[in-house]
């Protein structure tokens, strides 16, 4: 299994990223540095978003999923962040900005 970032670079490291390439993003809930899980809300600025987690996949493969589907509303978006709590309290959530709906990671999006 390939060395993982540690929570806090990764999450600095993605915002410069959608940054650079013309889209906002920013830490909507910051979680631990060292290893907290990241998720992903891009949304597409039309009351629309995509949520994204990272997962392991078939040979210990690093990939993101959808688990609220491929769009959902900002209501059940936020239903969703608010079970993660309760069942994790030290996660990150970063929202991603972006007419296009670009999540700016390099690994698979399932």
């Amino acid at each position: 299994m390939p060395p993982r970032l540690k929570s806090g670079i990764f999450v600095r490291a993605l915002i410069r990223r959608a940054e650079v390439a013309g889209a906002q993003a920013y830490v909507a809930r910051k979680g631990s540095e060292e290893a907290g899980a990241v998720f992903l809300k891009v949304s597409r600025l039309d009351g629309t978003c995509t949520i994204l987690n990272q997962v392991t996949a078939g040979q210990g493969e690093r990939v993101w999923a959808r688990p609220l589907g491929e769009s959902c509303d900002e209501a059940k978006a936020a239903a969703y962040f608010a079970r993660q709590a309760r069942v994790d309290p030290d996660h990150w959530i970063v929202e991603i900005e972006d007419r296009q709906g670009r999540a700016f990671v390099d690994e698979k999006i399932m």
